[in-house]
């Protein structure tokens, strides 16, 4: 579903020490005590998170087995099967993809099958967009054929370019544009005079989620919404375009979802509960997810003559894109005539759930996910990632034939409908929640998949588990790990922006916003979770464009297939590890750290809010605004901000400094258990398992965020206004930020309340 889900993995804040064995550079987390992530390895063997040394060699063998049945040209064959045709929910062959995979499943050994939802999925029955005054001009709403790319002249059963879960509409209206169309850009304009109330929203891609713009552009009065793909941003800004380069093309459009996710994810008539046949569904008026105004997304060769024909004063300079014109804000004497007409039925969703039961713990699941759903062809996104997927399972499966059995059931799923709202991931997890409260331990997702550098984001608990499955896989191009690659990038990166160096042996995982499957689990259901990728290095321009295609692949983003097996490695060894080893994963100083730097964030924001707002009062009373301005280009000045004040963090201060003692604590013991042998270890090992598996959830309240109470994490969510971007405790974060100061002492409360239950939980466990 999105182009990055997140920046660089490669970022330090703790210290560390590579040690190597005979086997390998391998670390155990044993924070406690030296506040190090390291412990000393025997002699001649190795430790891996959660094994014993003897365990860890064994290990090592079963993965080497693993990676020897991985083959690019598997994933080469199966790509250009399954992106061989229209891949949309509701098309004959997202079915036919869905049908393949269980095919593939069995064959493999594996207990599958399709479960299937019905969920609220309308198509276009018409799109247009005209420029009606003060000149004349359709916009080609179609994509057209691209020579040497063979799919893209199979416009039979694509679908128009469009925005799913806007409104029907019929409107023509002057035109305004309104840069990326994010808060910030409102005040701007606001600043300048100009209204977009009964007026048509022009906004570009990027800076914030697609599904925003047009809600914000409702939300300040307009009427209707156009988002448009500028080529400074991932045009011929950027490079060539295709076909010469991988770059987006004069016609190309990006599709996409607008449903309003912010609220909740999956199908829109069901929240919080799974979308079978017989559930009971809300009113299409009363659905909050879909929007207001209609919304058409148009290519840059068709924004040209639109913002070509816009009046008013000059864009700011910051909003200026890369077309060859002056970009006018307007409004008019640009008019435009939108039209969207949709059938507003249900389709079916068919969701590929494959499974082996685990040995000894069944009733422990490990979970890994990608979506077979496309807008159009979708090689990239999302196929690029599931190959990898079914590689994994292929493999795994071979080990299950030759008598390996896993400790805990591993699941393997290949979710539907994820593209217009993570619906099929949404709607099984919402279906078997109470099941996956009680028994999933780990989710372990992929989306998409490129070449370069390794990107992981998830539970913060979890950073040292996936660094050791990183050290263990080599790097396709330089034959270094994928984990020294990612550090080293950071420290390049962080020495040329003159940024802070740290010495951290491990990733640091980015925390998770939304706009890819792992958001049902991690942020309503509160299951550990991971999401992997290999990004920074393609030539990739034509996301959710009818040129997302094999052809497109194989010359501009993973030609050899390889970065592919190396996902397949890479996310093979967490759900291998995680599934055998007799403690799960975790690194809790890893997660009390993070804890302790996102509180130190909200003081730091609370008190340079309070900073600035003393200062533009000072400015105001100064009226230096007036004389700072342009007589000539009039621009009011910012409104008078009420004064800040001091907030108590004390609740939350002594929550952080109590998880970090029960954190190293915990780690103390965990490093324990793991050296005792089965006899002795047993009922430990059962007791520290049962608390890991069921331990984010202390990080959910029942309540949910303010206004949205599907999201029930209190550590992660996606931004109100950011929509796929993460906020960090964000019951406070974001009432800091939106000046709500009862509220934010309220959820430094709930907050605070979540990480003790957290301690406590990590308490008993000891």
């Amino acid at each position: 579903m999105v182009a990055a889900k997140f920046g660089s993995a490669a970022v330090w804040r703790r210290s560390g020490v590579l040690l190597a064995g005979a086997i390998g550079a391998l670390l155990v987390c044993a924070a406690a005590g030296a506040g190090s992530a390291t412990t000393e390895l025997a002699a001649g063997g190795a430790e891996i998170l959660g094994f014993a040394a003897s365990g860890a060699a064994a290990e090592i063998e079963l993965e080497r087995r693993f990676d020897s049945d991985l083959s690019a040209a598997d994933l080469r064959s199966w790509m250009e099967h399954m992106s061989s045709e229209p891949n949309h929910v509701g098309s004959a062959h997202d079915k036919a993809n869905a049908e393949f995979q269980l095919k593939k499943f069995r064959e493999w050994g594996w207990d599958a099958s399709i479960e299937t939802f019905s969920v609220l999925y309308p198509t276009p029955r018409e799109v247009s967009v005209e420029l009606v005054a003060p000149t004349h001009f359709t916009a080609r709403m179609t994509e057209p054929p691209i020579a040497g790319d063979t799919t893209s002249s199979k416009l039979k059963d694509q679908l128009p370019a469009y925005n799913v879960y806007g409104a029907d509409g019929d409107v023509t209206a002057e035109l305004v544009y309104v840069n990326r169309g994010m808060p910030e850009d409102y005040k701007e304009l606001e600043r300048q005079g100009v209204s977009v109330k009964g007026r048509i929203a022009l906004t570009r891609y990027g800076g914030g989620w697609r599904g925003l713009k047009p809600k914000l552009a409702y939300e300040h009065g307009a009427v209707g919404c156009l988002i448009y793909s500028d080529p400074h941003d991932d045009g011929y800004g950027e490079g060539e375009t295709y076909p010469k380069g991988g770059y987006r093309p004069r016609d190309a459009v990006q599709r996409g979802s607008v449903q309003d996710m912010v609220l909740y994810s999956g199908d829109p008539l069901t929240p919080g509960v799974g979308a079978t046949v017989g559930a009971k569904r809300l009113a299409l008026q009363d659905a909050k997810t879909i929007l207001k105004i209609p919304v058409l997304p148009i290519s840059y060769a068709a924004a040209e003559p639109l913002l070509a024909a816009l009046g008013g004063r000059v864009a700011p300079a910051a909003w200026r894109g890369g077309l060859p014109l002056t970009y006018h804000v307007g409004p008019g004497p640009a008019k435009v005539h939108m039209k969207v007409l949709s059938e507003w039925n249900q389709k079916t969703l068919y969701d590929v759930i494959a499974t082996l039961r685990g040995a000894q713990e069944p009733d422990r699941w490990i979970i890994r996910g990608n979506h077979h759903d496309a807008w159009v062809f979708g090689a990239t996104d999302p196929l690029a990632g599931q190959v990898a997927l079914m590689a994994e399972a292929r493999a795994i499966g071979k080990l299950y034939k030759e008598g390996w059995r896993p400790r805990r059931t591993l699941v393997y799923a290949s979710w539907d409908g994820e593209e217009p709202g993570l619906i099929g991931s949404t709607e099984w997890s919402e279906a078997h929640a109470t099941e996956l409260k009680a028994k999933a331990a780990l989710y372990i997702n992929s989306d998409t998949n490129g070449r370069g550098f390794l990107a992981v984001g998830g539970s913060h608990g979890l950073q040292h588990f996936a660094s050791e499955a990183a050290r263990d896989v080599k790097d396709p191009e330089t034959g270094a790990s994928v984990l020294a690659r990612a550090l080293t990038k950071g420290r390049v990166a962080a020495y040329e922006s003159s940024g802070h160096r740290n010495s951290s042996a491990d990733l640091e995982l980015d925390a998770l916003g939304s706009g890819s499957d792992f958001t049902p689990f991690l942020q309503h259901l509160g299951v550990n979770s991971l999401n992997v990728e290999f990004e920074g290095e393609t030539d990739y321009g034509v996301y959710h464009s009818a040129y997302d295609s094999f052809d497109h692949f194989r010359r501009f983003v993973d030609p050899t297939f390889e970065y592919g097996v190396a996902l397949a490695k890479v996310a093979g060894r967490l759900l291998l590890r995680a599934s055998q080893a007799p403690l799960l994963p975790a690194c809790e100083s890893d997660f009390a750290a993070s804890i302790a730097g996102y509180g130190d964030e909200l003081h730091k924001l609370a008190d340079g809010m309070r900073a600035k707002t003393l200062e533009l009062s000072t400015l105001l009373d100064e009226d230096a605004y007036r004389l700072a301005a342009d007589p000539t280009r009039p621009r009011a000045a910012p409104p008078r901000e009420a004064e800040v004040p001091y907030l108590n963090f004390a609740e939350l201060d002594n929550a952080i400094a109590k998880l970090e003692r029960s954190a190293r604590a915990f780690d103390k013991n965990y490093a324990r258990i793991n050296t005792l042998d089965d006899a002795g270890a047993g009922a430990a090992r059962e007791r520290t398992n049962a608390v890991l598996t069921e331990l984010e959830q202390s990080l959910t309240d029942s309540q949910g965020l303010p206004g949205r109470e599907w999201y029930q994490h209190m550590i992660y969510a996606p931004g109100l206004h950011t929509g796929y971007g993460v906020k960090t405790l964000p019951g406070i974060r974001e009432a800091i930020e939106e000046r709500r100061w009862d509220e934010a002492n309220r959820y430094i409360g709930v907050v605070s309340r979540a990480l003790n239950d957290y301690s406590a939980r990590l308490d008993r466990a000891i």
